[in-house]
């Protein structure tokens, strides 16, 4: 019969485990390697996209106000950003931003924008 003797099985498997282990350990410095790099580009671009979001909303908002303005243009005494020439908010500095609700910030959109954007909204 032609079978290996036991000495060779087992170089040939410690050869093999060596070469595994060797690659594997290899394979694993090249895997933490790109996660560093991933986290790294992550955290980058993250301030980035806080900005693009802050400046899309911050757009959205002039586009309501324009809106506000181009609708009711012909009604004596309006203001944009009061009530009939009344401040809405009394007791807060003029210069103070206040937060829209979702409604309000969505006024002025599609009523199927709205809705896709409220189910999103629930979901997250």
């Amino acid at each position: 019969t032609n079978s290996f003797p036991g000495w060779q099985l087992i170089a040939a498997y410690a050869g093999f485990t060596t070469v595994g282990l060797s690659l594997y350990y290899l394979n694993c410095r090249e895997n933490h390697r790109n996660e560093v790099e991933m986290r790294g580009a992550r955290n980058v671009i993250y301030a980035l996209l806080l900005a693009e979001r802050d400046r899309e909303y911050l757009k959205q908002l002039r586009r309501n106000r324009d809106e506000e303005a181009a609708l009711m243009k012909d009604v004596k005494g309006w203001e944009v950003g009061t009530w009939y020439g009344e401040p809405v908010f009394k007791t807060l500095p003029k210069d103070k931003l206040v937060d829209p609700t979702f409604e309000e910030f969505y006024v002025h959109s599609a009523s199927k924008d709205r809705a896709n954007r409220k189910n999103v909204k629930m979901w997250a």
